[in-house]
């Protein structure tokens, strides 16, 4: 168990750092961002940018394999899906990487056509794997997850690049589905990698520590 733990630590200090050196992960305490949600917050990530850095995208792609296998397994999946649109590429490298076929699911049916939600070849009972390059308020995979059964998938494993882990409402209601939440790095190990490398100035890791710690109290406190 020890060694599984300080493997995982390892890649998701490792993610972590990548993703920071690319300038995927973003902190602005003056100016915070907004959710689709509406809420507000002081970081941002934004994993599409690992499209266009192949070695970065390659590492943290052989990782996500790592740790689908050991914490779902490589025989407990017959297909991967990608969620419309940040999750199809990864869920691309993915499916290449274990051999595996790809659908993606639309965040609702064309409009036209076969007013198709998923695209690609899915079958009745297959056991997919639903990939999105991020998980913060967790919406976003509950409509997939739905979509995918509803076709006739088994779905009980989604997973992301990069988890806020600061919301566990949204990890409770996947749970309440039956699915369960993997990714490689949350913010907890980020905010950990930053200080360390010196990707933030003191004081703005100091305050994304208070909104980690308290997102809706700091977002309150400021009014926002």
């Amino acid at each position: 168990m020890a060694d599984v733990t300080q493997d995982r630590r390892r890649i998701a200090d490792t993610t972590a750092g990548i993703l920071l050196e690319i300038g995927a992960i973003l902190a602005n305490t003056d100016e915070p961002f907004t959710f689709t949600s509406g809420s507000r917050s002081p970081v941002y990530v934004d994993i599409r940018k690992l499209i266009g850095y192949p070695r970065a995208r390659a590492k943290i792609m052989d990782m996500a394999v790592e740790v689908i296998g050991q914490e779902i397994g490589y025989e407990s999946i017959d297909a991967i899906a990608g969620g419309e649109t940040a999750g199809i590429p990864f869920a691309a490298w993915i499916a290449e990487r274990m051999g595996l076929p790809m659908v993606y699911v639309r965040k609702k049916p064309k409009g036209f056509g076969r007013m198709a939600q998923i695209e690609g070849e899915l079958r009745e009972g297959q056991r997919v794997l639903l990939v999105e390059d991020l998980a913060s308020e967790g919406g976003s995979k509950i409509a997939f997850c739905n979509a995918l059964r509803q076709a006739g998938a088994v779905v009980g494993h989604t997973f992301v690049v990069f988890h806020y882990g600061i919301f566990p409402e949204s990890i409770d209601r996947l749970r309440e589905m039956g699915v369960r939440l993997h990714g490689l790095a949350t913010w907890a190990d980020a905010i950990d990698t930053a200080e360390k490398r010196g990707y933030f100035p003191p004081p703005v890791a100091a305050d994304v520590r208070r909104f980690l710690d308290d997102p809706r109290g700091w977002a309150a406190s400021r009014g926002l």
